[in-house]
């Protein structure tokens, strides 16, 4: 049921971004799944323009949100019902980063947003990025051109070349997930080392956990 509401979710996007955004300035792709070192990303539309690159990951939600940047879980709360899901700046986080690396590309030429198109209300203050209306404006407001034509068009090339050739599924990407939070030696978050670590403060005190080596720029953590 989740799967069929997120597809109808990133139906909705790709609506909305088709008509806000022009197609000669605005270059499109939607399901790109990237290899990493620590498995695949699925990128749910990318948008690649002279202003930058723009991921855009959606949640088809109702009912009010609740979250912050740091926290790790979020809650959707529907009908007097609580539900937990993960924080989506953390997947964004792991998706800019890999996106990178595939690309070749600066980080700061990547802006990543997370667009809620269901019946939803923020009851808590989220980031500038994190927004449930006018996916286009939001991109828009991009003027400072960061990438020249070349470079555009060599994206866009590396990217459909990859969509012809790889034989990446969803399903390839569920069983990656899969290994990838099992793991105890790489962040499923960044895909930088875990290392053990002892809590200094707070209720667990003296206890050891796994910590991400990219700390404080990753906050990833792990019971051992």
């Amino acid at each position: 049921m989740n799967t069929f509401w997120g597809w109808i979710g990133e139906k909705k996007a790709t609506f909305y971004l088709w008509i806000s955004l022009r197609k000669k300035a605005y270059h499109k792709f939607h399901n790109v799944i990237l290899p990493s070192r620590n498995g695949t990303t699925q990128i749910d539309h990318l948008i690649i323009s002279v202003y930058g690159l723009f991921i855009v990951e959606t949640k088809n939600m109702k009912g009010w949100i609740f979250g912050s940047e740091e926290q790790p879980r979020w809650t959707q709360s529907i009908y007097g019902r609580n539900y937990s899901f993960q924080n989506p700046l953390r997947q964004s986080f792991r998706q800019k980063k890999i996106l990178s690396e595939f690309l070749n590309l600066d980080e700061s030429n990547i802006q990543t947003v997370i667009y809620f198109v269901g019946d939803c209300k923020f009851k808590t203050r989220l980031p500038d990025n994190v927004i449930n209306s006018g996916i286009g404006r939001f991109i828009k407001r991009f003027r400072n051109q960061v990438l020249s034509i070349e470079d555009v068009n060599q994206i866009i090339k590396r990217i459909e070349n990859h969509l012809s050739e790889s034989s990446l599924s969803n399903k390839d990407h569920i069983r990656s997930l899969g290994k990838r939070h099992s793991s105890n030696t790489i962040c499923p978050r960044c895909g930088s080392n875990l290392v053990e670590r002892i809590a200094k403060r707070g209720p667990n005190a003296g206890t050891k956990f796994l910590g991400c080596n990219n700390y404080p720029k990753c906050r990833f953590t792990k019971n051992v």
